[in-house]
């Protein structure tokens, strides 16, 4: 193996995704010298973007193109600390990205604010309810910062991604037709946004006669043609399916292909590198300083590429396991419930309810990744929890990413798997279902969590990351009244069968669920039981930020997007207004 040690610049960012397109256009227009790592490849939008190839099922959803290569790197899985982990083989319950692009490449779309209550629910449920309704074990705690903080750069990323919706609350006075329990926002969405079709507008007729107060899900699917700040042109959605794990043959659907990277290739300042694998942060002998990272290219050289500011903006699980690989903070414990990384690990808590009728008829294959309508009266602290046994809540929406040929099949509860009645069934309901998703919060607590794995390692010999995670007594109550709850809505719709499927007792990373990791890297006002502060930067290495769902310290039941955008912008004008003027801790 070479080794060579490439010019020093100002900045390196690894992971050029949703997070690390936006730092580099950022601080490349600052004037600042900035490298960035991508260990996938380069994607060329103007052919594998064009039809027929962007709706390829098999390449896209059975063969996983554009993700994780796991046969290089992969991650081990536990349910409890007493069991022994197993790699994941085949991408299941996640899909994780890997090229140019990221995860964000192949997005559905829908981009959420979290709630208020979503950044303080510790001290919030503690203050309306008292400590003893905390569960036992959880870890959950405030983010170190407020939704009012948060809510400019919410603003600049929705902007940036031209998102259409409705606003709900604008400074603070409530707006028809949006929703009602978000947080007040400065100004309207930059797009309208999408009318529902059949489907969506059932659910609302029915939500609105049981007293709810149904609103469109904002979505990152263009609802017009629209020109973003750094003048960057997105065509309109047309719904033909193929949205959430695809790529988008419109150019209709705001990913770092069709917001950022075209504005940032042209920065002379700016250099993109590809194929390139970080495998540490390199720090000082007093291990306070970062001096730049080493990564493996894709002829096997090991390569050192110095710099005077390190920004981690790849995947929850990436940016965890660069830290604990680095010697950057203190690895967690379990055991002792001490140290800050790989702590507070959290998923997504996910629930079904699919509706069947015999006197209604749906067009399966047309929706994006956003379309449908959503309550929010159950998400949360928007509801009384006293006597419920639990915290948190969920969201109810009307699920229209689009039917794709080989894996929608949905049939009542009771079908035969297979065989002649399976195929009837099928063919009976195919055009007569739909579903309504229950997106829901996930808390954290002291036994989920990420390590560096003592057993198995990748390609270059390095510890996999270990994933040690089931959903708690909280979470499965939760999920299973908010089910009923959708399922109320189901029957006053008018359907003659349904399956309701709240989560299951027992985690499983086999069937895929949401790419919604989170922790890891939580952020905090506190070094004590948080790896970065509330500008993402490392308390041990303060010229290292960490970018990314990593840094959230529980999960909320809207999907992250949205928050990792409006956490990146704030971030990055932190380290232009603060940082680059006087070194040091962020405060």
């Amino acid at each position: 193996m070479t080794s060579v040690r490439r010019k020093a610049v100002d900045v390196v960012v690894v992971g050029i995704g949703v997070a690390g397109t936006i730092v580099c256009k950022e601080l490349a227009e600052a004037g600042l010298s900035v490298v960035g790592l991508e260990r996938g490849r380069m994607v060329d939008a103007t052919s594998e973007f064009a039809m027929p190839y962007a709706h390829d099922e098999l390449k896209y959803e059975r063969s996983n193109d554009y993700t994780q290569n796991l046969a290089r790197e992969t991650l081990t899985f536990r349910n409890t600390i007493a069991e022994t982990a197993l790699p994941m083989r085949e991408l299941g319950s996640f899909k994780l990205g890997e090229g140019v692009g990221g995860a964000g490449t192949l997005w559905g779309g829908k981009t959420w604010r979290f709630l208020p209550w979503d950044f303080e629910t510790r001290s919030r449920t503690i203050a309306r309810y008292g400590k003893p309704h905390i569960p036992e074990g959880c870890t959950s705690q405030d983010w170190g910062l407020s939704y009012e903080d948060l809510e400019p750069y919410y603003d600049q990323f929705e902007h940036l991604y031209g998102i259409g919706g409705k606003a709900g609350n604008l400074n603070g006075e409530l707006q028809p037709g949006g929703n009602p329990f978000e947080g007040p926002r400065s100004r309207e969405y930059p797009n309208p946004p999408p009318a529902p079709n059949y489907a969506g507008a059932l659910f609302i007729d029915a939500a609105k006669s049981l007293g709810y107060q149904p609103f469109p899900s904002p979505t990152a699917a263009m609802t017009q043609a629209y020109t973003n700040p750094y003048r960057l042109v997105l065509g309109a959605c047309v719904s033909g399916g193929y949205c959430g794990g695809f790529t988008c043959a419109m150019g209709a659907r705001a990913t770092p292909h069709t917001t950022v990277l075209p504005a940032l290739l042209k920065h002379q300042n700016f250099e993109l590198r590809t194929h390139a694998n970080v495998i540490r942060v390199n720090l000082d002998s007093e291990k306070k300083h970062a001096i730049g990272v080493t990564y493996i290219d894709a002829r096997g050289n090991e390569i050192e590429q110095p710099a005077e500011l390190v920004i981690l903006t790849s995947y929850t699980f990436n940016n965890t396991r660069l830290m604990l690989l680095s010697g950057i903070g203190k690895p967690y414990d379990p055991v002792t419930n001490q140290g800050v990384v790989g702590r507070n690990y959290s998923y997504q808590c996910n629930g079904k309810v699919t509706l069947f009728f015999e006197d209604k008829t749906f067009t399966p294959f047309m929706g994006n990744g956003a379309l449908g309508p959503a309550i929010d009266e159950y998400n949360g602290d928007n509801f009384d929890h006293s006597g419920l046994g639990f915290i948190g809540g969920a969201s109810v929406c009307v699920n229209v990413q689009g039917a794709l040929p080989i894996r929608y099949h949905p049939v009542p509860a009771g079908t035969p798997r297979w065989g002649s009645q399976w195929k009837q069934t099928l063919t009976h309901y195919y055009q007569r279902t739909m579903a309504l998703s229950v997106s829901g919060g996930c808390q954290s607590y002291r036994t989920n969590y990420l390590d560096l794995d003592p057993t198995y390692r990748d390609a270059y010999g390095l510890p996999l990351i270990r994933m040690t995670f089931d959903y708690g007594e909280n979470d499965r109550k939760m999920s299973a009244y908010v089910a009923s709850k959708a399922a109320g809505i189901a029957q006053a719709m008018g359907c003659a069968k349904m399956n309701v499927t709240p989560v299951p007792d027992k985690y499983s990373i086999v069937p895929y669920q949401s790419t919604h990791n989170n922790g890891g890297a939580v952020m905090g006002d506190d070094p004590a039981t948080s790896a970065v502060n509330p500008y993402l930067q490392s308390w041990d290495v303060p010229n290292v930020f960490v970018i990314g769902a990593s840094a959230f310290p529980q999960n909320s039941a809207f999907n992250p997007t949205g928050t990792v955008g409006a956490l990146t912008c704030r971030t990055v004008d932190a380290i232009k207004d603060q940082y680059l003027k006087r070194p040091g801790v962020l405060m």
